[in-house]
């Protein structure tokens, strides 16, 4: 899709607006949701990463902003993830990917964070007990690794970063939000700078999309979970990347 007429720029504007103000009201950044979006209405593959970034920093960039003014951050378990993947996000972000591969990547990831997105919520259950300490090694290579994913597929890590540190009991619920609100963040900016060092691109009309996630994530953030039905939404989302994903895997 080189050139969007009015009616699609409008379906994508109330997409973008949608998935920004879901995801947001769940504690997410939304870029897998962008992904998704992008992949469904066909957007250019050599636009996608740096335009999904972009969107993903402006949304977490608000969360970030809500969680840490509630007091909802642990420093020392966020430092601890990104001391290692805030640079390599950097490495990933600068990284070509031929665009089939870019899809087949994107869409594996698509769906694995759908089963990861249902079950960080219907099957990761936060524990009774108090928080572990962050063995350092485990700790700064889950950092690196899910930091080159971030800049490699054009996201923030979050989807994963955030159900293993409840499943693993290294901080609270809603820390654990706080801290994954700025990890996406960190990646997301490192992502960009290592995507744009290579005269990558963004889609020509993320002003309309930037527009678009900032409305939802403003209402989204400000509503927050206890005004939704948490589990209907999530399914739906699930359901949508699923969909994205099968679609770039299969389909092309």
């Amino acid at each position: 899709m080189t050139s969007m007429t009015s009616d699609h720029i409008t379906l994508a504007f109330g997409l973008f607006f949608i998935v920004a103000l879901l995801y947001s009201s769940v504690g997410h950044a939304g870029a897998t949701g962008y992904l998704a979006i992008m992949a469904l209405l066909s957007f250019p593959v050599d636009s996608i990463k740096g335009t999904s970034l972009v969107l993903n920093i402006l949304v977490s960039a608000i969360g970030t902003y809500r969680f840490l003014k509630a007091g909802y951050f642990d420093k020392k378990v966020f430092l601890t993830f990104a001391v290692t993947s805030i640079p390599i996000a950097f490495v990933g972000g600068a990284m070509q990917l031929d665009p089939k591969l870019f899809k087949l990547l994107a869409g594996i990831f698509l769906m694995l964070s759908a089963v990861l997105l249902i079950g960080k919520n219907y099957l990761v259950k936060p524990k009774d007990e108090a928080p572990k300490e962050i063995p350092l090694v485990p700790g700064l290579s889950i950092g690196a690794a899910i930091g080159f994913l971030s800049g490699l597929i054009g996201v923030g890590g979050g989807v994963f970063l955030s159900p293993i540190m409840i499943l693993m009991n290294w901080t609270t619920v809603k820390k654990a939000s706080g801290v994954a609100a700025l990890f996406i963040l960190c990646n997301s900016v490192t992502g960009l700078f290592g995507h744009l060092s290579k005269l990558q691109k963004v889609d020509e009309n993320i002003g309309y999309w930037a527009v678009a996630v900032i409305i939802g994530g403003l209402i989204g953030s400000y509503l927050g979970t206890s005004k939704f039905s948490n589990k209907v939404i999530l399914g739906v989302l699930a359901l949508v990347l699923l969909s994205a994903g099968y679609k770039f895997v299969f389909v092309g």
